[in-house]
């Protein structure tokens, strides 16, 4: 999308009011402001422009992987404002950054029927509707930023200030919108793969340009952390694949991106059989892994029981007593390998993403580079999971390594648990991973592939950590201590936006179309009583 400037717009407003005002009245550049504000005609026009954003940053990462892209998940419009807004703060842009939307959290906070699971229960429409919410609040900060550099440029005018004029119209023509591409969780599509299609609809309409779905059955639908997880065979999974890629077409989002993500290494059971057309197929490939036993005189079949017929042999697929097929231990990695590759060349996927019970960079990469053997350039999006004990897996980590190595004896650092103990924070091996966590997204990105690194949950457990630390202090000794310097004096000295209050949630822009639209008539809420210009001089 071409963004017009405020000179061509202040033009095509005076040649139909050559006055400088409408006949009713109205400034021209008040006209101009709110066109300049309102910067997306629908959110159908935002996730059209973030798909070509996001198509971008991935030509990018292929051209130089250090050019990767990352995420937070956010379960409010005001995460993802705030989470944008020191993005901006820290390097002056928001390229790469973008927000992540977990079914977990709308799950586990943003349902009608309380905290759930992650297991598909909670209303489909709460996904949409929270990409709705974030993309009305980072549209938002476009409005009041704005508004406070239309602020700069009248007040430059009524001084008489060419030079500050000037410098408020470029930094009106140079903004930089607030709004980043939305990666939507969609679950395992929430039925079959009509009900996908149209909850895929849904998102892009409240401004998705990017979808994740999983690969597991929609009705069991686990956690990819937790235990029990089924998958669907690869070409019920491409299907819904498809789905997604029609909604996409139907909408006018040519470029939309799909994430397909594989549950398979974690994931030991499937709930049917495909039918094979023949060797080689996705269905025999499929079956090929499923755990069985012969049949003999010894071991009959018994009414009831499923039969494969397998390198010119019959065999009895194990079954649980719920239905379910268990696959053969260990053949997770290959699984993932053989999903990954199917939902690239015949789902027509770009982007993966592989659930992992352990954050191990070597462990990725070299599945990574199995991949690419068949579909060069294959790119992740990679879970930064909170589920991990990252100090404890990373210790343990750099343990092992030391202990091949010969730097360390076993008795120096203990293996379990107790490694999590503060006591090692200062240690040679405590120093050393946490510098490994420090450096763990770029290695990922520069030898694993990955284009994009995201936390899933991080402002769920960032809610409950704040709440619990203010809530001590404040209810136990420090009282209004607690409040002033965990919070308040925090963000005065961070530069954080938000300490005034009034003004993040747009009073000032309301004072501004008040005067728009009353003049001197107009009842601010700025004026002298306002307690937010304690916070002017900040």
């Amino acid at each position: 999308m071409t963004k017009r400037t405020y000179s061509e717009l202040r033009k095509d407003a005076l040649a139909r009011y050559p006055s400088g005002r409408t006949r009713g009245g109205v400034e021209i550049d008040d006209i101009v402001q709110l066109k300049l504000q309102n910067t997306y005609a629908s959110h159908l026009d935002i996730a059209r422009e973030m798909a070509s954003v996001m198509r971008e940053d991935m030509a990018a990462y292929d051209a130089d992987p250090t050019l990767s892209t990352q995420s937070l998940g956010c379960w409010s419009g005001f995460h993802a404002q705030q989470m944008i807004k020191s993005v901006k703060r820290l390097r002056g842009t928001t390229k790469r950054a973008y927000v992540y939307l977990s079914g977990w959290m709308v799950a586990g906070l943003r349902n009608r029927w309380g905290h759930l699971p992650d297991q598909s229960m909670h209303e489909k429409t709460a996904v949409a509707d929270l990409i709705q919410e974030i993309y009305t609040s980072l549209r938002q900060a476009d409005e009041v930023a704005l508004n406070d550099l239309f602020k700069d440029l009248r007040a430059a005018r009524k001084a008489g200030d060419v030079t500050a004029e000037a410098a408020a119209v470029e930094a009106i023509d140079n903004f930089e919108s607030h709004v980043v591409p939305i990666i939507a969780d969609i679950d395992a599509g929430f039925g079959n793969e009509h009900a996908t299609y149209l909850l895929a609809k849904e998102l892009i309409k409240a401004g998705a340009c990017c979808l994740q779905i999983e690969n597991q059955v929609s009705d069991a639908k686990q956690c990819g952390h937790q235990d029990g997880k089924v998958t669907v065979p690869r070409e019920d999974f491409i299907e819904k694949l498809r789905a997604c890629r029609l909604a996409f077409e139907e909408l006018g989002i040519d470029d939309g991106v799909i994430v397909a993500r594989t549950d398979s290494l974690g994931a030991g059971l499937t709930q049917k059989v495909p039918v094979s057309q023949g060797p080689g197929d996705l269905a025999s490939e499929y079956i090929k892994w499923l755990k069985t036993e012969p049949i003999s005189d010894l071991n009959p079949m018994q009414d009831g029981e499923l039969a494969l017929y397998r390198d010119g042999q019959f065999v009895r697929p194990a079954r649980l007593p719920n239905g379910l097929f268990p696959f053969q231990e260990g053949t997770g990695r290959a699984r993932v390998i053989e999903d990954c590759v199917a939902s690239l060349s015949e789902g027509g996927a770009d982007l993966l993403w592989i659930e992992t019970d352990t954050p191990n960079v070597d462990e990725i990469a070299s599945m990574v580079n199995e991949i690419r053997e068949r579909v060069p350039n294959a790119k992740l999006t990679y879970n930064n999971s909170p589920s991990f004990n990252w100090t404890l897996n990373l210790r343990k980590q750099v343990r092992a390594q030391w202990l091949d190595e010969g730097r360390i004896e076993t008795s120096d650092y203990p293996d379990d648990n107790a490694l999590m103990s503060a006591k090692f924070d200062e240690t040679d091996l405590g120093r050393e991973a946490d510098d490994r966590l420090r450096r763990f997204q770029y290695d990922l990105s520069t030898k694993a592939g990955v284009f994009h690194n995201l936390i899933t949950l991080p402002t769920f457990h960032l809610t409950a950590k704040s709440v619990d630390e203010l809530s001590n202090g404040y209810f136990g000794e420090d009282k209004m201590l607690a409040y002033v310097a965990t919070v308040q004096r925090e963000e005065i000295r961070r530069g954080i936006s938000a300490v005034k209050h009034q003004h993040e949630v747009g009073s000032d822009l309301g004072d501004t179309f008040k005067e728009m639209v009353a003049g001197d008539r107009a009842l601010k809420a700025g004026g002298q009583a306002n307690t937010m210009n304690q916070f002017a001089a900040e």
